[in-house]
């Protein structure tokens, strides 16, 4: 047993609704695709979850970069998460999937007690946000330096207007010059 079914079988342990909500898909596999990793877990009669070979009933893709955002936040499973295959079964992951959190602080409460385990995965739930954070920051960053460039860069169109502005003013400056010069003597 690796440790993610060792961890969410913990997790279940004494959620007697989520594994009844598991169970209606007892047989069934999910195949979850992080970037170029996967792993296929299959549900049990107990609403348990094992490591299987089987060919799976769904499909779950979710982008690398994203899942730090999903894990603090299952909330978003909708926006995060591609699902492809069985449907009701999807459905059943998605409705479970905001419960993570909650399952998590149980867990750390238990093993660490009621307010070390809450700070934990308050924790948790933050370092999971910093490169979605970070990400945000640094577009927002480049986007206002791109604006603030684009409205100092001068265009081509300046550029030539004022190449034949300085032309014309040097035209007429040396006209004056002429005329002035025998004035000079």
């Amino acid at each position: 047993m690796s440790i993610a079914t060792d961890f969410a079988n913990r997790a279940l342990e004494s959620e007697i609704w989520a594994r009844e909500k598991l169970a209606a898909h007892a047989g069934k596999s999910v195949r979850i695709n992080v970037g170029l990793a996967h792993v296929v877990f299959a549900i049990d009669s107990e609403g348990r979850i094992a490591e299987s070979n089987a060919a799976p009933s769904l499909a779950l893709t979710i982008e690398p970069l994203r899942l730090a955002a999903l894990l603090a936040e299952p909330s978003r499973w909708g926006e995060l998460v591609s699902a492809e295959g069985d449907q009701p079964f999807a459905a059943t992951l998605a409705e479970l999937a905001p419960t993570l959190p909650w399952f998590v602080e149980r867990l750390l409460s238990r093993a660490l007690g009621p307010i070390a385990g809450q700070q934990v995965a308050d924790a948790g739930r933050r370092l999971l946000t910093l490169p979605e954070y970070a990400s945000e920051r640094f577009a927002d960053s480049v986007a206002r330096y791109v604006g603030d460039e684009a409205r100092l860069a001068v265009r081509a169109g300046d550029v030539q207007r004022f190449a034949a502005e300085v032309a014309e003013l040097t035209t007429r400056v040396d006209t004056l010059a002429k005329r002035i010069e025998p004035l000079d003597h």
